[in-house]
């Protein structure tokens, strides 16, 4: 449902405050979710120490945020012709709030228009997170066609030439939008793709065409993954929630969200299902005619079943408990998992609905269903479901950082003997004792990613970019020079020559997580990353306090200034 409220003469499109925004990987960038209109049941974070964050159901607060927008439009970039649609709304302890809001000009999708205004307890907004640096005002008119703009959207380039079987996406006809998300805001044509990358990951590609000119402005991946190679992970005797149908038990846990993991039998999605969007193979639910499954070998097809079901359980865990959020979308509903997909696949991947886990090649990797790829992965859905930062340049390798620093929270908060928690990335899946994926204490040792920013950071691949966030991470955690974790030695050093102590894993972890649920936006950078952190440690400790030293000192460390 909603309602729209017209002052100073804008409309403004206010949804229920506290509604869940389920965004889908499958959707075109940018695009408003279906399937918003589930309550979220309110939660809070009541860690001793850390300022309670509730997501509140009130319209009220939400409608006063609009109004307050609308009534300065020069202030706060929101002029005539502009909606904006309230999708969930935070309250702090101390009465202040937060309302995240997707904007609308002229009726299309404003892409990288989303904001956030946080309001004091008296309901003044104070500030405004968003990427809008100007009042939108342009035309809507467009002079190129839908049917130009997808003939430029399958013309093979860099980024198209790597995919095989590249057709338009029926599902979703090409749809004019705003795109705000670099320079000046542009009309131009959202054209959705699918296709197959050459390791046999599935892709579905947004393509931005100007629709004055013709010329494609950027691509954005709709599906998410980690670049890695497979792995045989173990977790050892592990907890497992199962259901009982009949005479045998399914891998479904009904104690989460109704998380449950499926088979593939190493069959890969159809080309009906990638040009169409239906038909799409859901797997078998694994089964046991006992409560357990999988016997610790390859050799039991239901064995990574059990590592991708546990991990999917210590994520949902690890978010629920460490930072109060109800599943990976926030209103309580799971997540699923397929195992065994395709033959020799070396890749896992989340589409916005679920977790794909290949097998691995079985001489170099084996199953790629460890707990930091299963949390990685994951966390790119919580993103989706805040944030929403996009997936390219410097704001998909900060979408990329978060999933490697809470694939590796998820590992620390497990706790688990078989797989104890460091910052390597991919560790595990290793099968020939190779090197890690990626390091954050030492990101530059793959030979690919950077540890200090710099001007053409956000030209890198967003696997690469990441570093500088991951960096940052783990000189806020953990500070520089030697140390040792899970048996693993860790060395991190600085840009700028400095030495960084740092605040501890648990307080890093807490002030990134309000950052991206609370500040980010879909365009927030490396700059804008810090100046969210700042806030983010001012809020959970003071203005003055030592974590807020910290985090300027670690971002200053990797050439964030």
């Amino acid at each position: 449902m909603r309602r729209f409220v017209r002052t100073a003469g804008v409309t403004t499109a206010a949804a229920v405050a506290g509604t869940a925004f389920i965004a889908s990987f499958g959707s075109p960038a940018g695009a408003t979710p279906a399937g918003s209109a589930s309550a979220i049941t309110p939660t809070s974070i009541t860690q001793t120490g850390l300022a309670a964050q509730k997501v509140i159901d009130d319209e009220s607060i939400a409608d006063e945020a609009v109004s307050a927008l609308t009534s300065k439009p020069t202030t706060w970039k929101v002029g005539p012709g502009q909606e904006l649609e309230p999708v969930v709304t935070l309250k702090d302890a101390d009465g202040a709030t937060h309302v995240r809001m997707n904007r609308t000009y002229e009726g299309l999708d404003v892409v990288g228009g989303d904001l956030v205004a946080h309001q004091s307890r008296s309901g003044e907004v104070t500030s405004v997170s968003q990427g809008l640096t100007e009042v939108l005002d342009l035309s809507v008119k467009p002079t190129v066609t839908g049917a130009a703009a997808t003939k430029a959207a399958l013309t093979l380039d860099a980024v198209t030439r790597t995919i095989t079987g590249l057709k338009t996406d029926k599902k979703h006809a090409p749809r004019l939008v705003v795109d705000a998300v670099e320079g000046s805001p542009t009309l131009a044509w959202r054209v959705t793709t699918t296709g197959k990358h050459a390791d046999g990951t599935p892709s579905r590609l947004a393509t931005y065409v100007d629709a004055a000119t013709g010329k494609v402005l950027r691509r954005v991946e709709g599906i998410h993954t980690i670049e890695g190679e497979g792995n045989t992970l173990y977790s050892g005797t592990v907890p497992l929630q199962v259901k009982q149908n009949g005479s045998t038990y399914e891998l479904r846990d009904e104690t989460r969200g109704g998380t449950y993991t499926t088979d593939m039998k190493n069959a890969e999605d159809s080309l009906l299902c990638q040009l169409l969007g239906f038909g799409c193979s859901a797997g078998t639910v694994v089964t046991s005619p006992t409560t357990t499954f999988g016997n610790g070998s390859n050799a039991d097809r239901a064995t990574a079943a059990a590592d991708a079901q546990y991990g999917t359980n210590v994520t949902w865990d690890y978010f629920q408990n460490v930072h109060a959020r109800d599943g990976i979308f926030g209103d309580g509903s799971g997540s699923f998992n397929r195992v065994h997909y395709g033959k020799n696949y070396v890749n896992a991947f989340w589409d916005g609905e679920k977790m794909t886990y290949g097998d691995g090649d079985g001489v170099g990797y084996g199953p790629l269903v460890s707990l930091d790829v299963a949390g990685h992965e994951m966390t790119h859905g919580v993103t989706e479901n805040t944030s929403g930062l996009e997936y390219a340049g410097e704001s998909g390798g900060l979408n990329e950082s978060t999933s490697d620093i809470f694939g590796t929270a998820v590992e620390f908060y497990a706790d688990n003997a078989e797989d104890q928690g460091d910052y390597l990335i991919g560790e595990s899946f290793i099968l020939d004792g190779g090197d890690p994926l990626r390091r954050m204490d030492n990101p530059s040792s793959d030979g690919k990613s950077v540890n200090c920013w710099s001007s053409s950071t956000g030209d890198l691949d967003v696997h690469y970019s990441s570093g500088v966030g991951n960096h940052f991470f783990y000189l806020l955690a953990e500070g520089s020079g030697s140390k040792t974790f899970g048996g693993v030695a860790h060395s991190s050093t600085t840009c700028d020559g400095s030495t960084i102590a740092g605040i501890g894993r648990d307080k890093a972890e807490q002030i990134w997580f309000r950052a991206n649920s609370t500040y980010f936006t879909s365009t927030t950078d490396y700059a804008g990353a810090r100046a969210a952190t700042v806030r983010a440690a001012s809020d959970l400790y003071g203005a003055s306090s030592a974590e807020v030293a910290a985090v300027e000192a670690a971002w200053t460390a990797v050439s964030v200034g």
